[in-house]
């Protein structure tokens, strides 16, 4: 008997972990076949934004694809109507990589364009009628209104680079060092002829206004990254890995992202090969925590799970599975004190059924 309700027990807790999504954006709902790449910020006033690919014809990373992006102003719990950014007829934009000015609460929203017709092997082939461009938006009023997309691809694209990606993540503003304000976005592209995958990342100096290229990872094989500042000013960069160890790789900085450190493996966390999300949880009085959410496992984009290092990155003491079915791409928020959110891909068969939003109370970490 006691076999039998374990078992029954098992059955609905997995249940619950599979169909519990609560869906930011929905695929095949608002006039879009499938939304993917989410990211997420937070207001100077509170507001949390949530961007994501509104792909109008079906999944694929090419093709008719809008930025777009809700509000929330209940930290989450309840979302306004979808909202179209930038939509430039039947071309790619996408890659959205939002970053917070806390001084001025100016948002800068990092973004790449390509045309519709042009596949991501074409571009890196450099058989495309095309390229990749980077795009750079604000808004100075919370989110509410957006500038028109600005191209910076100059200022932050070498000529021999094909390939280009911001985030898909949020940036961050740089508490420590000489260059204190800094906001960093951080990239990833490819390079013509060898066609190796690297890291980098993109800052700007003037509240982000202007645009200036930093450092490359030194090796390659790596692409898709998220990055954190430690308390002693030193930055952190966790990258997406294309080797058969499926580990993620780990770069650090010790000149604010100016140049980067040699590629080490995390054997605590593992990937399919998939983005990921990495942020520092602050709070008053209590020592930092470090949250990094991806589908923890070798093999398949699934078991989106959070977990939490209080000894930066050294070790993952904690973890949380937030969702156990399919699941990919995602982005942690600090909300409050108590509380992160993650938005993330999942769903029941796939995901990319839909980009959900999934709050996590930290009170009691230690």
């Amino acid at each position: 008997m006691r076999f039998i309700l374990f078992f029954l027990f098992f059955i609905v807790y997995n249940n619950s972990l599979s169909q519990d999504l609560d869906y930011v954006f929905k695929s095949g709902s608002e006039g879009y076949n499938c939304f993917r790449i989410p990211t997420i910020i937070k207001a100077k006033n509170g507001t949390i934004l949530a961007f994501a690919e509104g792909r109008k014809k079906s999944c694929s990373d090419t093709g008719d694809v809008d930025l777009v992006y809700k509000k929330s102003f209940d930290n989450g719990k309840t979302w306004s109507a979808l909202k179209v950014i930038w939509d430039d007829g039947g071309n790619t934009c996408g890659n959205p990589s939002p970053v917070l000015d806390k001084e001025s609460g100016r948002i800068s929203l990092l973004s790449t364009w390509n045309r519709g017709e042009d596949k991501e092997w074409q571009i890196i082939n450099e058989t495309s009628i095309d390229t990749r461009h980077v795009f750079l938006l604000h808004s100075s009023d919370n989110g509410n209104t957006w500038s028109e997309p600005e191209e910076i691809t100059k200022d932050v694209k070498l000529n021999n680079w094909t390939w280009y990606a911001t985030g898909p993540v949020n940036g961050i503003q740089l508490k420590k060092g000489e260059n204190k304000g800094r906001l960093i976005i951080p990239c990833d592209h490819i390079e013509a002829g060898t066609k190796h995958y690297y890291s980098h990342i993109i800052y700007s100096d003037d509240g982000g206004l202007n645009w200036t290229l930093g450092g490359s990872t030194p090796q390659h094989q790596v692409n898709e990254c998220t990055v954190i500042e430690f308390k002693n000013g030193d930055l952190l960069l966790n990258m997406r890995n294309y080797t058969d160890d499926r580990l993620r790789k780990l770069s650090i900085s010790k000149d604010q992202g100016i140049s980067w450190g040699d590629i080490y493996s995390d054997s605590n966390l593992i990937e399919p090969i998939c983005q990921a999300s990495m942020i520092n949880i602050r709070r008053p009085l209590k020592k930092e925590i470090i949250a990094f959410s991806n589908p923890n496992s070798k093999t398949k984009r699934e078991k989106m799970t959070i977990k939490f290092s209080f000894n930066n990155t050294e070790t993952w003491a904690k973890s949380k599975l937030i969702h156990d079915g399919p699941s990919a791409y995602s982005n942690l928020i600090q909300i409050s004190n108590s509380e992160i959110g993650c938005l993330f891909e999942g769903g029941q068969k796939s995901a990319y059924e839909g980009i959900a939003f999934k709050k996590i109370n930290i009170k009691n970490l230690r």
